[in-house]
């Protein structure tokens, strides 16, 4: 999963440095060298490294990925374009955040670019102190200046930032190596953890001239290559296309205990494919080392060829990059269009999905059904709310729906032609609660005629198998669902103005959620282009239970708040579950290899693994 890593409230911050800061109230605060959530972290100040990575691991060779579709920009701080693969904030190979999350504990990091944090007890700020060794590639020290910088265009640019950090409301210079970041709430845990992870940018590279003699502008794609303080820069690139990163032997923190055993490619090659079909076929071939499988059936079936028999290629099924991650993947419909403003209609699309038959018939008994906007984790709401969930829901009876409180959340049942009639039968009396009656083999609204009628809108070919059977589902009780699938270009331009009438898409969630929740089904976020909020939910009571997630103040409230959310979301039938699987799927050439063992929480891809050919 190409994932941005979101670390969410924030319980606890173990490991003193032996100096100290004065907080805005004269409070005397402590610098951290790491931040933990969830448990105080494993590794105490001035360890040697991470216990999961090969200190010895050694430094060459070329790794050859792929990528689908194209790119056209090199800048992070957009929602704009196509980001070049390798550029993601937070996972990127040429920037670098002020923390660094570690790979066997769930949600803790360790100082990076800064060397270690403080903040008081009511969370109202918080201060990184910079490394006095961090560089920039060009040899210029990394600076507060860049951090502001960083964090006023990310808010700025970035429609996904201007969400996640509305609550930071200004980062300033408080020392020669110190900036300070200031929050508009106090409680609010999580912050400090935000801003950790926010990817620092240069700011003298970016108000300087390019190579053209004008004046650089980070507003604006480009497709110049960026400077930027990681292991890796830019070396060669053809548009579109291909793109090398080299590993730079002047790389400051090449030494650092968290970087140790890291970075081990000499050179990163991504070659761009038209679609994921064409990749695969690259891989069978070996113009591809890595391939990480996401179709059930192919994982089932198209192994089979000469490299695998040979154990050339292996093949590995991992929990490791689940076992903290929450899955709701779904077809979602727009509610910004007024025939999905019912909740009825909405419940009716989902009796309409057979999931045991396509579980049977394409995926070969691969995957699991998803009942939860937190599946896979124990934040998923179930049975019945009691206690502190209860008490919670109580206080908003009057604004959720009643069936909350009497009936636990359930995915109607398929797989046969008799529980197929029955879950059709019940969708059509929903819509006619809804009001819509069938005329002829038509489902048309009973007041103006109109037919029932939209269009789901995919981002690859490979989703039409999932896609194609449920258009055809729906057409048996009269409701005609087009299937449109376009390029990544169009679907990304699509679904940041919420132009589509349906889509497809996945959420993840870490353990521990936080205001991230704002930005996926918060009012806030319902009518801002580029915002996660892909259904267009804006309702009061899910609101205030994003808020009591936001402020928990310990983790028992913050399960029962989620649970709570969790239950409302699923009530509301704002989606149609789909389905998942709880394993990482993947396949390599065995010309490169990883530590005997894995960390706890990743497969380390490609950060920790090493070529054996160097």
């Amino acid at each position: 999963m190409n994932r941005m890593r979101i670390v969410l409230s924030m319980l606890a911050m173990i490991g003193a440095c032996c100096l100290a800061a004065t907080g805005q109230a004269g409070q005397e605060l402590q610098w951290r060298h790491a931040i933990g959530i969830i448990e105080a972290p494993k590794y105490a100040a001035g360890f040697e490294h991470f216990a999961y990575v090969n200190p010895q691991a050694p430094k060459g060779g070329e790794l050859k990925l792929s990528a689908n579709g194209t790119y056209d920009t090199f800048n992070p701080a957009l929602d704009k374009g196509n980001l070049a693969a390798g550029l993601l904030p937070r996972a990127s190979s040429v920037t670098e955040t002020l923390f660094k999350p570690s790979m066997d504990e769930d949600g803790t990091s360790y100082g990076l670019l800064a060397e270690a944090i403080a903040y008081p007890d009511d969370y109202s700020f918080a201060k990184f102190r910079l490394r006095p060794e961090a560089k920039w590639a060009d040899g210029q020290p990394v600076t507060p200046e860049d951090v502001v910088f960083s964090f006023e265009s990310f808010k700025e640019l970035h429609p996904l930032y201007t969400t996640y950090y509305a609550h930071v409301i200004k980062a300033e210079k408080t020392g020669e190596r110190e900036v300070t970041f200031t929050f508009d709430q106090k409680g609010n845990k999580e912050l400090p953890m935000i801003v950790s992870e926010l990817d620092i940018l240069p700011r003298h590279w970016w108000q300087a001239n390019g190579p053209d003699g004008k004046p650089r502008d980070i507003s604006r794609t480009t497709l110049e290559p960026i400077l930027g303080s990681g292991p890796y820069r830019i070396a060669a690139f053809t548009p579109g296309s291909t793109l090398r990163y080299e590993l730079r032997d002047d790389y400051w923190g090449r030494n650092l205990n968290v970087n140790v055993g890291y970075n081990n490619f000499r050179n990163i090659l991504y070659t761009y494919y038209t679609d994921d079909n064409v990749g695969f076929e690259a891989f069978r071939a070996g113009g591809v080392d890595y391939w990480m499988e996401t179709t059930a059936a192919r994982w089932a079936t198209g192994f089979d060829f000469p490299a695998v028999k040979s154990g050339n290629v292996l093949r590995a099924e991992l929990p490791n990059p689940y076992r903290t991650v929450g899955i709701m993947q779904a077809m979602v419909p727009n509610m910004r269009r007024d025939m999905f403003k019912d909740a009825r209609l909405r419940e009716a699309l989902l009796y309409a999905f057979d999931f045991e038959e396509l579980n049977r018939t394409v995926f070969y008994n691969g995957y699991k059904r998803i009942d939860s906007f937190f599946w896979g984790t124990e934040l998923a709401a179930s049975g019945l709310p009691q206690g502190r969930e209860l008490a919670m829901l109580n206080d908003l009876r009057d604004k959720v729906p009643p069936e909350i409180f009497t009936t636990p959340y359930s995915n109607p049942v398929g797989g046969t032609p008799e529980k197929q009639r029955d879950n059709l039968r019940k969708a059509v009396g929903l819509l006619k609660e809804a009001g819509y009656e069938l005329r002829g083999n038509k489902m048309v609204n009973a007041a103006t005629g109109k037919p029932l009628a939209f269009e789901l809108l995919l981002s690859s070919p490979r989703l039409e198998v999932v896609a194609v059977p449920y258009s055809n589902m729906l057409r048996k009780i009269g409701i005609e669902m087009t299937v449109r699938t376009v390029d990544s270009s169009q679907y990304i331009n699509r679904l940041r103005s919420f132009d589509y009438d349906m889509t497809w898409t996945v959420w993840g969630q870490t353990r521990n959620p936080g205001n991230e929740q704002r930005e996926y089904w918060g009012s806030a976020s319902v009518n801002r282009q580029g915002a996660r909020n892909y259904a267009g939910i804006a309702d009061p009571a899910i609101d205030a239970l994003i808020d009591k997630v936001i402020f928990a103040r310990d983790r028992d409230e913050l399960l029962a708040a989620t649970h709570a959310l969790d239950r409302v979301l699923l009530a509301h039938h704002y989606v149609v579950p789909m389905y998942y699987g709880n394993t990482a799927r993947i396949a390599y050439w065995n010309r490169m290899s990883h530590p005997a063992d894995l960390p706890q929480f990743a497969i380390g891809f490609p950060d920790i693994w090493w070529s054996k050919n160097p």
